[in-house]
């Protein structure tokens, strides 16, 4: 099968690679694991020997043929793209495996965040950009809204370096393996997480500016100073708690 750019696709070829991220998974018996976007189902093979419930979401109609053909007929092959499946209707507690493409990755995350309470975890390749913005604390360069969010709704770590060379056709881009546990108690919880997310836009749209000038349509310096932040700092100088300070401050006073 001919690799398509319209769907992102990557293929992972290298068995080291793919024995790695088993042994990170660490599948068992009586778990359910949904897998997005298994491709030719290098991964999936071994996925299907150590779990009886496993699922595979795949958007490419022309790779369903090939997956039945290589996997037991007990496991679930869905022909969807992942960004519409009414992921409710899968059972819990689910354990999430993928190979992300890239194109679609940051948006898919933040649809995978609003069904965290479902799952166990999520062990995710993705662009190594992408993880270490995720695990990017503050007053790093590259913290921004994607760690704020991921830091929000799960602890991550990231677990292993992938090379362009274990895949087929080879990517322009290193990948990276992340695992994300969504957090039994978050560090800090928002009364309304799309004024969470409305903040995060605004404030690290405008980053070089202070919070002073970036949040300024929505929070003044005194309101910022009542919730001991100082109006001179930048967006990436604070926390997923201060955010969420923020967050809370301005659904509380405009209710």
């Amino acid at each position: 099968m001919t690799a398509k750019k319209r769907f992102g696709q990557n293929f992972l070829h290298s068995s080291r690679v793919i024995e790695d991220i088993i042994s990170a998974v660490a599948p068992r018996q009586n778990e359910t694991i949904l897998e997005i976007g298994p491709g030719r189902g290098s991964l999936t093979q071994l996925l299907a020997e150590r779990t009886a419930n496993l699922i595979v979401i795949e958007i490419d109609r022309d790779l369903i043929p090939l997956l039945k053909k290589q996997l037991p007929s007990g496991v679930n092959i869905i022909n969807a793209d992942i960004l519409d499946y009414p992921i409710d209707d899968l059972p819990a507690p689910l354990r999430v495996v993928g190979n992300l493409p890239y194109n679609i990755s940051t948006p898919l995350l933040f649809r995978l965040f609003e069904y965290c309470e479902r799952l166990t975890d999520m062990t995710l390749m993705l662009q190594a950009e992408v993880v270490d913005r995720m695990v990017a604390t503050p007053g790093s360069r590259v913290y921004g809204r994607l760690s704020v969010m991921t830091q929000y709704y799960c602890q991550i770590e990231k677990i292993m370096a992938v090379p362009a060379s274990a895949f087929t056709p080879r990517p322009k881009v290193e990948s990276a393996v992340a695992r994300l546990q969504p957090h039994k108690t978050k560090p800090a919880k928002a009364d309304n997480i799309v004024v969470l997310s409305k903040i995060l836009i605004q404030a690290f749209g405008q980053r070089r500016k202070t919070i002073r000038n970036s949040l300024g349509g929505c929070l003044n310096a005194d309101e910022l100073r009542s919730i001991d932040l100082d109006p001179k700092l930048r967006a990436e100088n604070l926390s997923v708690e201060n955010y969420t300070d923020c967050a809370n401050f301005v659904s509380r006073r405009d209710q």
